[in-house]
């Protein structure tokens, strides 16, 4: 690591961020690492969340999340054991075990949401203690392909999972009314029996923005991406189909790179940690239905700073399960209905398309405002910190910030000369990788396993 003078700036900022320690650590406010020498540091949302502490009481144990995606690498070693039975819906392989090998894409966001890294130089995913269900879709997502992820859907409607993680999707320019109405007739039949969806709203938001489904898919969670500033990256897909919003931006997964780890961005990444969210809470409250699980985790989301709830960014704000498994809030409400569905236009059927839904403001918290919408997250990342230590607090998480913006960018200046470019992980998979090289090294001996992930 290289060695840097301290400014007097600098100086007087530590003096204030050693006076706030304490505070900080039971505010909520968690400056990223000034670098990541490992996976585990690199993973910057588990600091931001809490999980550490969110762990002691629920690792997810008891849930099961359908991962619909390219298939699940049981021998992944933070899968081990944890990746059950599932099916595939691909091409020329329905009918098999959603398990093996294949595109690498599915594997990381298994991995995000219940792998239960025994080192640092394996991934933590967000509830460890949770299992998995693989199925498989065709990766070479096109006209009509949506029909293989609604038949997913309905295999994971049937199936003991409770919670379905889709971190694909299919640009509603690509799908027509009648594959819209399959879509929404197997979404309604999961909620129906009691799932709670979640999937990508899409990496298009810089381009055509177009919605994708099953994202857009009325009663689907749509899941935009949050940089580790908490501002949605510009890549996601906005608009009224969105409904939370959480980290997706610079997060370590596995890969098939040189040392088998890979830095990446994507809502499939975000929808993969909202899944995760989840499986912690229903873990904590497993009478709860899917549809009371979700009211509180948009009950507890950090709502934006400016513009009307919901927002076409972040939906109802960005995800926080650390509310309601830390401090116990959140208002479950009735368990027979889905606030989603309740929120939708009325004029919506079953069965319809919904192409694509529009939440209406009667989940609305707080005032509207006259600002335009931003992707401004800034309580989720502040919490409870008094006003009065807010100043020092804020610069020191910003000179950090600034240092490690600059350090990437180095690094990707590094990579783009020598040749090394991230490497798409299939058309409809909402997730890029790069491949990471030192200070990631290869993987190391197993370690101490978390608290609870049995």
């Amino acid at each position: 690591m290289n060695k840097t003078k301290m400014t007097g700036a600098c100086r007087r900022v530590l003096v204030v961020a050693s006076a706030l320690s304490s505070l900080l650590a039971t505010g909520g406010l968690a400056a990223p690492s000034a670098s990541a020498e490992t996976v585990r540091d690199g993973q910057w949302y588990l600091e931001t969340m809490q999980a550490e502490r969110m762990w002691e009481k629920t690792t997810g144990k008891g849930v099961t999340v359908a991962v619909v995606d390219t298939g699940v690498r049981a021998s992944q070693p933070e899968l081990r054991g944890r990746v059950l039975p599932g099916k595939s819906f691909s091409f020329g392989e329905e009918g098999k075990d959603g398990r093996g090998g294949g595109e690498p894409h599915g594997t990381a966001m298994a991995t995000l949401i219940a792998g239960d890294g025994r080192s640092d130089m394996q991934v933590m995913g967000l509830a460890p203690g949770a299992r998995i269900l693989p199925i498989k879709v065709s990766t070479g997502l096109g006209v009509g392909s949506v029909d293989p992820i609604a038949d997913a859907v309905r295999y994971a409607a049937d199936s003991d999972a409770k919670i379905i993680s889709m971190s694909i999707g299919v640009d509603a320019a690509s799908t027509d009314g009648k594959s819209q109405a399959k879509i929404q007739r197997a979404v309604d039949y999961a909620i129906k029996r009691g799932k709670l969806l979640f999937a990508a709203a899409g990496n298009d938001g810089s381009e055509t923005n177009i919605a994708s489904y099953p994202g857009a898919t009325r009663g689907v969670v749509g899941v935009t991406a949050l940089d580790s500033h908490l501002k949605m990256g510009k890549f996601s897909t906005h608009g009224p189909q969105v409904a939370l919003s959480a980290p997706g931006l610079d997060i370590p997964t596995v890969c098939d790179g040189k040392t088998g780890y890979c830095r990446s961005k994507g809502t499939s990444q975000a929808t993969a940690v909202a899944s995760g969210s989840a499986a912690l809470v229903w873990s904590l409250h497993p009478t709860w239905t899917g549809n009371q699980v979700l009211r509180v985790l948009l009950d507890t989301a950090g709502r934006p700073t400016h513009g009307k709830v919901p927002s076409e960014y972040v939906g109802y704000g960005t995800i926080r399960p650390r509310m309601n498994v830390l401090e116990n809030k959140g208002n479950p409400g009735p368990p027979d209905v889905n606030p989603l569905v309740a929120a939708a236009k009325p004029s919506a059927k079953e069965g319809a398309p919904s192409a694509p839904v529009t939440h209406a403001p009667a989940l609305a918290w707080g005032k509207k405002s006259k600002s335009k919408d931003e992707d401004d997250n800034l309580p989720w990342i502040i919490g409870g910190v008094a006003a009065i230590a807010l100043p020092g607090a804020v610069l020191l998480a910003l000179l950090i910030r600034r240092r490690n913006r600059k350090a990437r960018a180095a690094r990707a200046r590094q990579q783009q000369a020598a040749g090394v470019a991230g490497s798409g992980s299939g058309m409809g998979m909402y997730g890029s990788t790069t491949p990471v090289e030192p200070p990631y090294p290869p993987q190391s001996p197993p370690g101490t396993r978390p608290p609870g992930a049995s």
